[in-house]
């Protein structure tokens, strides 16, 4: 169980920011977004910001809260529309829709506590063809373009591209990404594919490539050459 710190506006309880909190076992206190908060507060695993509505406000907050050199990691809880203003200079350490599920919660919560108890954390970048995925942010971009990806997406685009040329089925990736207890069908598969690919635009769609009748795998383009094409998913 972690101890969260929330700033937010908002009154009483965390089900209006973040409602997958109130379904998962951490303490949570909510205080007003000032940087005094951190004076009042418990010491906490992680300090979240509400940045759903004052984007300006949040960002000269995050960015007062990490330069006055605070150790806690910080996660912005943004809507989908605030993802395209977040930037580096922002020096928040990960982001999280309003909207995302207990389980995407709770991993993120746990990455970013890990990673902040970690004296040198692994490089977690995965660099090929002008396309950037970062595991430690959930993040992925291309030309320096940041994609606006589901969490399904970009776990299955990652799966894909830490086993690069290695062929996947359908049922593989249901199992490895959707894990087993997930009961929909292997068309689930097929429908990411092409939502990634369009995603990834005409210049690197074929980094994911078909092999028919079996499934679907991450190809690295050689030096001076395009990749194979995608085929129909």
């Amino acid at each position: 169980m972690s101890h969260i710190l929330l700033l937010t506006n908002g009154q009483g309880s965390s089900v209006d920011v973040l409602p997958a909190l109130e379904l998962l076992d951490h303490k949570i206190q909510i205080l007003p977004p000032e940087p005094t908060a951190l004076l009042e507060s418990a010491p906490s695993d992680v300090v979240m910001i509400d940045a759903r509505k004052e984007l300006a406000a949040a960002r000269s907050l995050a960015q007062l809260i990490k330069t006055t050199g605070v150790s806690a990691p910080l996660m912005l809880v943004l809507t989908e529309g605030g993802m395209a203003a977040v930037a580096a200079n922002w020096m928040a350490d990960d982001v999280v829709l309003d909207t995302a599920g207990p389980a995407e919660v709770e991993a993120r919560l746990r990455l970013i506590v890990v990673r902040g108890n970690d004296d040198e954390p692994e490089n977690s970048e995965i660099r090929v063809a002008g396309v950037v995925i970062d595991e430690s942010s959930y993040t992925v971009k291309v030309g320096g373009r940041l994609l606006n990806l589901t969490f399904k997406e970009f776990e299955l685009l990652k799966h894909l591209a830490q086993h690069p040329g290695r062929v996947f089925s359908r049922d593989q990736l249901l199992h490895e990404v959707w894990g087993y207890d997930y009961y929909g069908g292997t068309r689930t598969v097929d429908v990411h594919v092409r939502r990634l690919r369009a995603k990834l635009g005409a210049d690197h769609e074929n980094l994911i490539g078909t092999v028919r009748n079996v499934g679907y795998h991450f190809t690295r383009p050689r030096s001076g050459s395009t990749a194979p094409a995608g085929g129909d998913a």
